[in-house]
């Protein structure tokens, strides 16, 4: 079985995929008051409708990925909320996946990925706790009208290491 190896999420790397953003240490020109620092629209995207935001947990496991998911008309938040997270993604490819251009990244916890329509991913994996508490920002119902899964044939399931 082909391993990828999960690399620290860098924006260079993460770029063909989406972006990604620190929400518990931001960076750049805050707007202050007297008790507060605001930081707006860091991550934005345009929606239709109205947004969800959606808590998972998810459980370690051996981190054997066997199918993946895409949105054609929307893109998907998750923030790790209590755990480092472990995201796999592949470019877009027209319904059909592309598996063995997967990699695989380790996102601080804190953080927000904005992974970008059309691109292959699945939830979010735990890097040290045994689950993993995440939130999914998606438009409300996108896991039912824009959310095609596929499962991968077995020659083409990998392992994160």
């Amino acid at each position: 079985m082909r391993e990828i190896k999960a690399v620290n999420i860098t924006p260079g790397d993460f770029a063909p995929f989406g972006t990604y953003y620190s929400m518990t240490e931001p960076e750049g020109y805050p707007l202050q008051g007297e008790i507060h620092k605001f930081y707006p629209d860091r991550i934005s995207g345009t929606c239709m409708g109205s947004m969800g935001f959606s808590p998972i947990a998810v459980r370690k496991d051996d981190r054997i990925v066997k199918m993946a998911e895409y949105h054609t008309t929307t893109w998907e938040g998750i923030v790790a909320l209590d755990d480092d997270m472990i995201i796999h993604v592949a470019p877009a490819s027209a319904g059909t996946p592309v598996p063995e251009l997967a990699k695989a990244f380790i996102v601080p916890k804190g953080c927000m990925v904005k992974i970008n329509a059309a691109i292959w991913h699945l939830c979010p994996l735990p890097v040290h706790n045994d689950v993993l508490h995440a939130m999914i920002i998606l438009p409300e119902c996108t896991y039912a009208n824009d959310c095609t899964v596929v499962e991968f044939e077995e020659k083409d399931w990998f392992k994160i290491v």
